[in-house]
């Protein structure tokens, strides 16, 4: 969320903003809104302030009858502020509703485009692999070493259904025990939050209300978190932090629920595409400087990175353009594995970063070396999800007989070289 006096002095600015974004969002109603809003809060203000000095009048007058006219006239001022108070909170609700949709700015480096084909490749590493034999996809793969049961996953969760069995679990383990022990040298705090979370904290990171169709709910309504950004950045809410204590630095372990209702038709088969994964994710409070965000962003993209290169396997990474970048985001990359059998890069990994629009939300704020109260900035990347991992590996690493070479940094976790024949 901005600041409601950044929008009103910067109305060109926002729009620019919403129409780089793709984002359909009027400002001239968000502004009669705000002119209402504010309208009404005075004459409330006032009408209490009359209020609140009728007992002191009363007080002071002798003659009942002036004593009753000054009772029927404090009887008449609570009807009317009842009346302005329900008209003030209904046009609160209004204006709360116009703020959330008002989209982040974007930064100037941020390139032009209206989706996802629109995003532009940065760089590449590593080698992609070339094989001599005909080589299998991740499903065929998994099933010829009995790495996973798709069949009994659908029978018992549904459509997209797995379960991950034997060496396809060791190596699930694998990956998040190097991970563990990979990040820890960036010097971040673990966790292993909470999956299940408020609905209000979904609305504070931006994913509401945008992608209710995407989520998992309780019996009680709270929400099935797609991301441990989500209760991370409420792990602070409402809470103000010394400023010694920035950049905070947490690395979460979650449970990853996601319906993928948006996405029918896609990664059908395998383990691609899912609706319930584990995830490290990397998220960072720092002081409101955008010099410190931008180079906290780099820093985090990089260590995903370095992890990927540590696991020897071929990426490129993305820059997203202005029409395929969330709302609440100033910027954003991808990371994208090579996956042989389909030729391509898919996604593996996202580093995002978004100034105070998060923490306004949420009410995070620390005190500077002034004594003024300021919003932190806010910042997240994947370190590494499974099992969308295991499918870059097990393609990357196939060998001729049907096994899976096992990559040299996870061999002393999986206590093996080669998986199967």
């Amino acid at each position: 969320m901005l600041d409601i006096e950044f929008i009103r002095d910067n109305q060109e600015l926002v729009k620019r903003a919403a129409d780089k974004k793709g984002v359909d969002f009027d400002i001239n109603q968000l502004m009669e809104v705000d002119d209402k809003r504010r309208k009404l809060k005075t004459e409330v203000d006032n009408m209490r302030q009359r209020q609140n000095e009728i007992p002191d009048k009363i007080s002071q007058v002798n003659d009942q009858i002036k004593r009753n006219e000054l009772i029927d006239k404090a009887q008449d001022l609570k009807e009317e502020l009842q009346e302005k108070e329900d008209k003030l909170k209904s046009t609160k609700e209004d204006w709360q509703r116009l703020m959330m949709d008002v989209p982040n700015i974007p930064d100037m480096s941020v390139p032009a485009g209206e989706d996802e084909s629109d995003n532009k490749q940065l760089k590449t590493w590593g080698q992609k692999p070339h094989f001599d034999f005909d080589a299998k996809d991740h499903v065929d793969l998994m099933k010829t070493n009995n790495l996973a049961d798709f069949k009994r996953g659908q029978k018992v969760h549904g459509f997209r259904g797995y379960y991950l069995k034997g060496a396809g679990a060791q190596l699930s383990w694998a990956i998040w025990n190097y991970a563990r022990d990979f990040f820890s040298e960036f010097d971040f705090q673990p966790f292993l939050p909470p999956a299940v979370v408020r609905k209000q904290y979904f609305f504070g990171t931006g994913h509401l209300p945008s992608e209710a169709e995407d989520l998992y709910k309780t019996q009680d309504d709270e929400l099935l978190s797609g991301t441990a950004e989500i209760p991370m950045m409420a792990y602070h809410a409402d809470e103000v932090l010394e400023q010694s204590d920035l950049p905070k630095r947490y690395l979460a372990f979650s449970p990853c629920y996601r319906r993928e209702a948006g996405s029918h038709g896609k990664d059908t088969k395998g383990v691609f595409r899912v609706h319930e994964f584990y995830k490290l994710e990397q998220l960072m409070l720092c002081e409101a400087s955008h010099e410190r965000s931008v180079e906290l962003h780099e820093e985090i993209t990089e260590n995903t990175e370095k992890f990927l290169q540590s696991l020897e396997l071929p990426y490129e990474q993305e820059i997203i353009c202005g029409g395929d970048l969330m709302k609440s985001k100033v910027k954003s990359y991808d990371l994208k594995l090579w996956i042989p059998s389909e030729k391509r890069y898919r996604e593996i990994a996202s580093s995002s970063y978004y100034h105070d629009y998060q923490t306004r939300r949420f009410n995070i704020k620390y005190q500077d070396s002034e004594g003024k109260k300021r919003y932190v900035h806010s910042l997240n990347g994947t370190a590494i999800p499974t099992p969308r991992a295991l499918v870059a590996i097990v393609e990357n690493y196939q060998n001729a007989d049907g096994s899976i070479t096992v990559p040299e940094a996870l061999r002393s976790y999986c206590g093996t070289d080669k998986i199967g024949a």
